[in-house]
């Protein structure tokens, strides 16, 4: 919350104390995405506020993905994502921004992602279900078929770290990497593309996986560790090139 020059917390507007109760509703209700609000009228209803007042709460509502409004017979407001779907977005968007600027690199990217991913992929090993490695086991065998197919390997690639933060069952933490597989993948794919070895990615995703499937914390995070590092690497030797 922000704070006033003498340091108090400032309030909140009204649009935004109803945007925050209208967030909660949606929570304690359980609502999914593609579920109903209602109208603006009903909701203004609802929460006791005027019309205007309610427009500005669910604009704060859709700037942050968490509703969208749909018009004509059968429209309202309806539920877009749920509050961690809802941060993994914005934290997407920012990210994107960030890197179209160059207000931050490739390298501090990859840097963030191993302080996320290894230890997520330690949780995952300690919670994974035999349905949990089923699906993961599922994913790999995609690129099993292909191994050196590299748009392929990097689809698989991509789902098996979200499935993995998924397994881990950590919503809040998986939702902060969710920029991982829709920001940074796409521009590294094609940037490491002229040296990767598409089979060496293959094998790191099975060293990671057989070590889930041990239930194995500490392998499963040296092995996301060294999938990673040596991704960086890639990185690194394709700057050294270019200079």
């Amino acid at each position: 919350m922000n704070a006033d020059p003498q340091g108090h917390p400032a309030r909140r507007s009204i649009s935004e104390q109803v945007a925050e109760s209208i967030r909660a509703h949606m929570q304690t209700a359980g609502l999914r995405p593609g579920d109903r609000l209602g109208r603006e009228e009903d909701l203004a209803r609802q929460f006791g506020v005027s019309r205007p007042t309610l427009r500005e709460a669910l604009r704060l509502l859709s700037s942050s993905h968490l509703i969208r409004a749909s018009k004509g017979p059968g429209g309202g407001i309806f539920v877009a994502a749920t509050a961690e779907e809802g941060i993994g977005r914005s934290v997407s968007d920012s990210v994107a921004s960030m890197l179209s600027a160059q207000s931050i690199t490739i390298d501090e990217l990859l840097e963030t992602r191993m302080l996320f991913e290894v230890p997520l992929v330690g949780l995952a090993a300690q919670r994974a279900t035999e349905a949990d490695v089923e699906r993961l086991r599922a994913v790999l065998a995609e690129a099993d078929a292909e191994p050196d197919d590299g748009e392929l390997v990097a689809r698989v690639d991509a789902r098996l770290h979200r499935l993995i933060s998924e397994i881990a069952g950590n919503r809040l933490a998986a939702a902060f990497t969710h920029w991982v597989v829709e920001v940074l993948q796409p521009p590294l794919r094609t940037l490491v593309a002229p040296a990767v070895v598409e089979s060496v990615i293959v094998a790191q995703n099975h060293d990671i996986v057989r070590a889930i499937e041990r239930g194995d914390p500490a392998a499963a995070e040296r092995a996301m560790r060294e999938h990673l590092v040596y991704v960086r690497d890639l990185v690194a030797a394709m700057a050294a090139e270019d200079s």
